[in-house]
């Protein structure tokens, strides 16, 4: 465990107010001065004399306001743990939440695209505790809902949250979300850096990014692409609030440009039409390569501040104790 404070910034406006305390109370404070008929005499007998109890009294006075200012600064405990050797792949799961995600492919058990591609996601998050994983949402837009980290308990809180709105949902930007996730992880010191990539449509121009560059931009960074298809080919279902279950007009999947990215980045192009088969692409993907890296886990913070306020507290303690019962006759 070492020492943090979250907050530093603020030493910059503390520590000279600080400065300016203790030079005007060295340079310009001036103790008050009483007179009395036998001064003269106490000082030729010798029983006056100049005493360090002030300077103890200031001394400690100065170490509880320099207490004070670090409490204010936030001290936290950081876990040296998080930063940890593992075997592992980094891994940024790149989910469509268009609005086609709502639609069901199975009248009989009406569960959506992207509950399926939920629940999914989240089992195999569970299976990988040794790998940074990162969340990127796209729609008619793409967003960073999460960076690499080994936090599977906030992983699996980020995917249970993701839902159809969250981002523009009409369109799908494919490129756009793909050249996020591949931003994601090109930093990332692993030897081996994957994208899977869920959508259940085809890309709707014009992108900020369209496919081809967004290929090219994995290809430089070395980063191998899953694409998994999701979605029955006769077609999909959704709820009408008057008439019920009805079948709904979609383009369907662009199984061919999944497979493009698919092989020219070195991965493969899986097609999901129900829960189960999901369950085995993802089965299947986790079969990966491992490799060995360091990475960081987020939010391995302990606060510290109740430590340091019983220090502040026994701080003024002592100089009260001091001034009222030890020095009382002599300050």
């Amino acid at each position: 465990m070492m020492l943090h404070c979250a907050y530093y910034d603020l030493l910059y406006l503390l520590v000279p107010l600080l400065l300016i305390f203790v030079l005007y109370r060295i340079k310009f404070y001036k103790y008050p001065v009483y007179s009395y008929p036998l001064t003269q005499t106490l000082i030729t007998s010798g029983l006056a004399r100049n005493t360090p109890y002030k300077k103890i009294i200031s001394g400690l006075r100065l170490l509880t306001l320099c207490s004070l200012i670090f409490l204010i600064l936030r001290p936290q405990w950081v876990d040296e743990r998080s930063k940890v050797d593992v075997e592992g792949v980094s891994i940024i799961l790149a989910i469509d939440v268009s609005a086609s995600m709502n639609f069901f492919d199975d009248p009989q058990g009406q569960q959506p695209r992207i509950e399926i591609a939920k629940k999914e996601a989240i089992r195999f998050i569970e299976k990988r505790p040794n790998d940074p994983i990162g969340i990127v949402l796209f729609g008619k837009e793409a967003i960073f809902r999460c960076p690499l980290t080994l936090d599977k308990h906030i992983l699996k809180e980020i995917v249970g949250s993701v839902g159809i709105g969250l981002i523009n949902p009409d369109g799908t930007w494919l490129g756009t979300g793909l050249a996020t996730a591949v931003n994601g992880l090109r930093t990332s010191p692993s030897n081996s850096k994957v994208i899977i990539l869920l959508t259940d449509g085809q890309p709707t121009p014009p992108e900020k990014i369209e496919p081809p560059l967004a290929i090219d931009l994995a290809k430089k960074f070395g980063i191998k692409v899953y694409t998994i298809g999701i979605g029955s080919e006769q077609g999909a279902f959704a709820r009408h609030p008057f008439l019920g279950i009805i079948p709904v007009p979609q383009e369907g999947l662009n199984a061919q440009l999944l497979t493009i990215i698919a092989n020219q980045t070195g991965g493969k192009f899986f097609r999901a039409k129900n829960q189960s088969e999901m369950r085995a692409v993802y089965d299947t993907i986790d079969r990966l390569e491992k490799t060995k890296m360091q990475t960081n886990v987020f939010h391995r913070y302990y606060e510290a501040f109740a430590y340091f306020v019983w220090f502040m507290l026994l701080l003024f303690g002592l100089e009260l104790f001091l001034r009222f019962f030890i020095w009382r006759g002599v300050l």
